[in-house]
């Protein structure tokens, strides 16, 4: 799918979109907004009622400008929200519209309030005029403060539909409009008790006056309450989206430095880096040596070092130093702008039991108009007093608001995806979160994730014809054309020994077992000794012996084969990375089994496992078998989740019913993956669990007090148990904690995060495999 933008139809089979949509003030609005995108043939749309947007997918014979006209039938405002849009203001907009309404509401209604209760207790202190005073005091309560709820109950009745607002309104004009007849036409039923004597009391008046007030300030408190949170919810996101730079500093082909707009940097230009300064996008360095803070992407606060070759992320700021960069993502393209893609999808995922909620909340509106038309016509049968079926019938309406359904979900995501972001993990949808809840096995990859990655060769032997520099810059030539971590530390000891590698043709990756390619007219075959054996090139005894020794003391051993002969063995070690032994404690303290999954020997292996504390390994699984591997645990019974970062990693993850990726890795590992991890700290790994846990648990709570309120309160409702005011009161409140229960978790890993990333004590934190200091082996 391809994003387009609002004028453009796709040539391609579709295209996706996000579209702003205003004028939704509750579940059942994006209910329907939703339910009429999807009316279009070939349109699949999502609508999120917190975030106040839609992600369509349309084929591409539908427009965009159909999609924007179908969301006005429905009674509501879109349009196309642009990759580099900024809708920060948005929120605040909307927080500063209602907080004037509700000042005004509160300076009326108070007074309102009072005067009401004392005039209902006292009536010997009721002076001529005393209704025109609290006439005049609802008047701008029940019009312009309660305008936002008026004016969306017209539009939805001008498209024949409802909403929440739909009862809102219809309770605040029916209670003032019954109010004034009262006084007017039958003034001696206005001498009991009435308005807000009520909370305490059967209501036996016929004023609500205090009710219409009342309402309106519940109602607009709950309002400016929840759009508060939701600015404070998508906070990180926002802070996401404002990391880019807005200009850099491009090199043209003569080194001259030009400042343009960061849209104009295009894939492969040239740009610097000062102190300072936001890096502009992803690339790679060129020249100079520098201190990039990464805090603001991965949360780490421990700058990283940054020069020649390494690669730099867009949104990071250069420290200290001065690089030059060449651009290799630009765009959309960049991780920056992939992970607030990810963020802004996450939250408009919808749980299972969301969905349901939504479909709920489609025809709870007309169906709560209905139960309170029965309760009037039902009281009024019973020949119960005017006033008395006329309370009941107004506190079904005002206490059924589907509100808090509508929140129970993207307002746990909000909170969820927005503190995730600030400790360096990326949820990718609810698939995440109903998959963490129930694993019990966490398979670890070793290279790359448990381990640095920077193997280091400790030692080289070599049959006893054969020259050691001869094995070397053979070998290293063959390795100097691949990219694994064992190739990397054979090519850079043999470029250090003996200089610039010689020219390799008839080159062949062989994966997960080693390479071959002739050098100098020789043919060099570099791997395992199972590739050797595979290929007719069994190890000499020594070498054997040597090999079997070095791999029960846990080092990874690389055999050299030149013209079919096996020639030589190098013996490497990897460093386990310092937060092992503490995420693997973590994870057991979970309740979770751990499972180290490499393609090393069964030997090199199991001494990590023992190292850091792992329950099981699998060894020798070659990367095409690393996702069969993951499928057979899953047979035997067990939800796994596996962690892990290279390409070869990508099926195991997306085969996974929990997949992580550590940021650090691929592309295709991070599509793959349902978390993403930007933190070195291992630590994250637990922690990323535990969010998913909490978030979901936060999800299912937040839906069971949402149905369990309606439930109890409509039918206390319709029997007049409740007061018309205690329901407008409950009503908001039941919004107001599903959207604080939400917030919790921006509080989520506040401890964790202030303890200090101290090293362990133990000999794991940045020691090789084997326990002896990683280095380069000199020859002889």
């Amino acid at each position: 799918m391809t994003s387009v933008a609002p004028s453009e139809e796709s040539d391609s089979e579709g295209y996706s979109v996000d579209l702003a949509v205003t004028g939704m003030t509750c579940a059942a609005c994006a209910t329907r907004v939703q339910r009429k995108l999807n009316k279009l043939d070939g349109v699949s749309a999502s609508v999120n009622y917190a975030t106040e947007k839609a992600t369509v997918e349309a084929s591409s014979g539908v427009a965009v400008e159909r999609l924007l006209r179908q969301v006005e039938t429905a009674g509501y405002g879109a349009e196309v929200i642009r990759p580099d849009s900024q809708q920060d203001g948005d929120p605040a907009d909307r927080v500063r519209y209602l907080w004037r309404r509700l000042v005004v509401a509160l300076l009326c209604g108070v007074p309102l309030a009072d005067l009401s209760i004392t005039l209902a207790l006292t009536p010997s202190l009721r002076f001529p005029g005393w209704s025109w005073v609290l006439l005049a005091l609802t008047l701008p309560v029940a019009t312009w403060c309660a305008w936002p709820f008026h004016r969306q109950a017209l539009v939805q009745a001008r498209h024949g539909t409802t909403s929440m607002d739909t009862l809102v309104s219809i309770g605040i004009l029916t209670s003032a409009c019954w109010s004034g007849y009262t006084i007017f036409a039958y003034r001696e039923a206005t001498t009991g008790d009435q308005g807000l004597t009520g909370l305490l009391l059967e209501p036996a008046g016929s004023v609500y006056l205090d009710v219409a007030a009342a309402v309106t300030i519940f109602m607009l408190a709950g309002r400016l309450l929840e759009a508060k949170a939701k600015q404070r919810a998508g906070g990180a996101l926002h802070a996401l989206a404002a990391l880019g730079a807005k200009d850099v500093a491009v090199l043209d082909r003569d080194g001259n430095e030009s400042r343009v707009p960061v849209e104009r940097l295009r894939r492969e230009d040239h740009f610097t880096v000062r102190p300072g300064e936001t890096v502009a996008t992803d690339g790679e360095v060129l020249r100079g040596h520098g201190t990039v803070d990464t805090s603001a992407m991965s949360g780490e606060p421990v700058p990283v070092e940054a020069s020649a070759g390494d690669a730099v992320v867009g949104g990071t700021i250069l420290t200290s130093g001065r690089l030059v960069v060449r651009a290799t993502r630009v765009g959309e393209e960049t991780q920056l702008a992939r992970l607030r893609g990810l963020v802004e999808r996450a939250q408009h995922d919808k749980a299972r039991t969301q969905r349901l909620a939504d479909r709920i909340s489609g025809w709870f509106v007309p169906a709560v108009g209905v139960l309170a038309t029965l309760t009037l016509l039902s009281w009024w049968l019973l020949d119960a007093p005017p006033e008395r079926a006329f309370s009941a019938a107004l506190t079904v309406l005002i206490i059924a608001c589907p509100c808090a359904l509508g929140l129970a979900t993207p307002t746990a995501l909000l909170a969820a995806t927005g503190r995730g972001a600030q400790l360096g993990i990326f949820i990718k949808g609810h698939r995440a979160l109903e998959s963490a809840r129930a694993i019990d096995t966490v398979v670890l990859d070793k290279t790359g994730t448990l381990t640095t990655g920077r193997m280091a060769v400790v030692d080289l032997r070599t049959t006893a014809d054969t020259d050691t520099a001869t094995v070397l810059r053979l070998a290293g030539a063959v390795e100097d054309a691949c990219e694994h971590a064992v190739a990397r530390a054979i090519s850079s000891l043999a470029g250090d020994e003996l200089g610039r590698p010689e020219p390799v043709t008839d080159f062949t990756s062989l994966s997960g077992l080693g390479a071959a390619g002739t050098v100098a007219g020789r043919s060099v075959l570099v791997g395992s000794a199972r590739l050797l054996r595979e290929r007719g090139s069994e190890l000499p005894e020594e070498l054997e012996a040597r090999r079997v020794t070095w791999e029960s003391q846990g080092r990874t051993t690389v055999a050299v084969a030149v013209d079919g002969q096996a020639r030589g063995i190098f013996a490497l070690t990897d460093t386990v990375k310092p937060s092992a032994a503490r995420m693997v404690g973590e994870l057991h303290r979970l309740g979770l089994r751990t499972v180290l999954l490499s393609g090393d020997n069964t030997a090199t292996v199991r001494a990590v496992a023992e190292r850091v504390g792992i329950d099981e390994t699998l060894a020798e699984v070659l990367p095409a078998d690393k996702a069969a591997t993951i499928a057979g645990l899953r047979e035997q019974g067990r939800t796994v989740a596996m962690v892990g970062d290279g390409i070869n990693d990508a099926p195991a993850l997306a085969g996974a019913d929990l997949g992580i990726a550590v940021i650090s890795g691929t592309d295709v590992a991070l599509d793959a993956a349902d978390l993403l991890l930007v933190r070195d700290r291992l630590e994250v790994v637990p922690e990323s669990i535990t969010l998913a846990r909490r978030t979901l648990r936060t999800i299912r709570g937040n839906l069971a007090w949402a149905f369990g309120y309606n439930l109890a309160a409509l039918p206390l409702a319709a029997l007049g148990l409740l007061n018309p005011l205690i329901a407008a009161a409950a009503m908001a409140l039941s919004s107001l904690f599903v959207v604080t229960n939400s917030l919790r978790l921006r509080r989520f890993g506040t401890e964790s995060s202030r303890r200090e990333a101290t090293p362990d004590e133990s000999s794991t934190d940045g020691s090789p495999v084997d326990g002896t200091r990683a280095g380069n082996a000199t020859t002889p």
